[in-house]
């Protein structure tokens, strides 16, 4: 189809698979590109998909389980002070996983301002491909907001016109950020929150890397809500296990949010979205009620980290970012991020993700992540040692 919007959306490791087409490994392959946790989920994760096991005889509830409920607002209460009492089962749903829910709800946010002739969906360059998606899908245009080392690695609002700000039905943010890492600060959500209260568009906090941090926790945009104006208007926070907990193959998170925005949220959902297996919310519960395996997972994160660290040094413009599990290296001295990435796996078989295909060109044509790869520190801390010191071998 000519002219179809739906085109232009793209997955990164299919366009990684085409740029690394005939070119065999020079060593035994390791693979570095998706962020699919590897570390081992807590033990007990199966014994409690079992105790629910006769739940896969009914359809489950698309509000989830009230014992599910409870465990995830008494966590997001727990973990965010100001949230302490504020939150009710009206400002929530269960997710089959963040993706999901990302993804519906442009179309109610799209839905929410039919005033709004030529939306415009605001989002990250670098982003997370699920945004765009959801923007064409929604019938709606994906304004593209660059970031850099100079903007903190998050988009720059003082670029945001009036003209662009009134067309805006929605703001994507991915606070800690992918691939790069950075945090939003308070005053930074702040501003943003003040954005959408002004225009009346929504905020859509992803933070499903929230749990993986080095020393401060993130904060997250629900308590800057609150602390403002004592009120969830205009945001929503998307989280889930798959990062925290090391289960992305359970497909379960969940959505916290402005409760007009949550009531329209849960009635498309009631029609267009499935519902999670019982055994998956009886042992998602469990698991938003145990820190102890985060913790733990947090320390095998920190310790790929100082690995990183030792290894490449400053090489690559090499940072130890706030939070989240990825390394975002500039290769801008060894031809760029394709350039790199084809020489690494073709002469030491280690394989990254090219920046180029996790961003956009801008309105000049230069594609602002041209210059980085994804690393994703996902893997056992002894691969992940070959690995690096393979990449510094290589081309350090």
């Amino acid at each position: 189809m000519q002219n179809d919007p739906l085109q232009s959306i793209h997955s990164p490791f299919a366009a990684l698979r085409r740029a690394l087409n005939g070119i065999e490994p020079g060593k035994d392959p390791i693979d570095l590109t998706i962020g699919a946790p590897k570390h081992t989920p807590p033990p007990w994760v199966a014994a409690k998909l079992t105790e629910a096991i006769d739940t896969i005889g009914t359809y489950p509830a698309i509000q989830g389980t009230d014992a599910l409920c409870r465990a995830i607002l008494t966590w997001a209460e727990n973990r965010y002070s100001p949230l302490k009492g504020r939150l009710t089962p009206e400002a929530y749903l269960p997710l089959n996983g963040s993706r999901e829910g990302l993804f519906y709800a442009a179309f109610i946010a799209k839905a929410r301002r039919p005033d709004i002739k030529h939306p415009l969906i605001l989002l990250p360059n670098p982003y997370y491909q699920v945004y765009s998606a959801a923007a064409e899908a929604a019938g709606s245009t994906p304004q593209f907001l660059n970031t850099s080392s100079e903007t903190g690695f998050l988009p720059n609002l003082e670029h945001l016109t009036p003209e662009i700000l009134e067309r805006t039905i929605a703001f994507y943010l991915c606070s800690p950020s992918n691939p790069e890492g950075a945090v939003a600060s308070p005053a930074y959500l702040k501003a943003i929150i003040a954005l959408a209260r002004q225009y009346d568009f929504m905020l859509f906090s992803d933070e499903c890397y929230s749990e993986i941090y080095d020393q401060t926790p993130p904060t997250s945009a629900l308590e800057v809500a609150i602390e403002s104006q004592s009120s969830l208007q205009n945001v929503c926070a998307f989280n889930s296990l798959s990062k925290r907990s090391n289960v992305p193959g359970l497909r379960s998170g969940f959505v916290l949010g402005d409760p007009k925005f949550m009531e329209d949220f849960r009635r498309f959902r009631n029609v267009a979205a499935p519902q999670i297996p019982g055994p998956v919310q009886h042992a998602s519960a469990h698991l938003w009620a145990d820190e102890t395996h985060v913790q733990a997972n947090r320390e095998l994160y920190r310790e790929k980290f100082q690995l990183a660290e030792d290894i490449l040094g400053t090489a690559f413009s090499c940072q130890k970012p706030t939070a989240g599990f990825f390394l975002w290296l500039n290769f801008s001295k060894n031809g760029g991020g394709i350039n790199a990435v084809t020489t690494l796996w073709k002469e030491c078989g280690v394989k990254l993700l090219p920046g180029t295909f996790l961003a956009r060109p801008d309105q000049h044509g230069q594609n602002p992540a041209a210059d980085y790869a994804r690393l994703a520190l996902v893997s056992t801390p002894e691969q992940t040692k070959e690995a690096l010191e393979r990449i510094i071998n290589c081309l350090g």
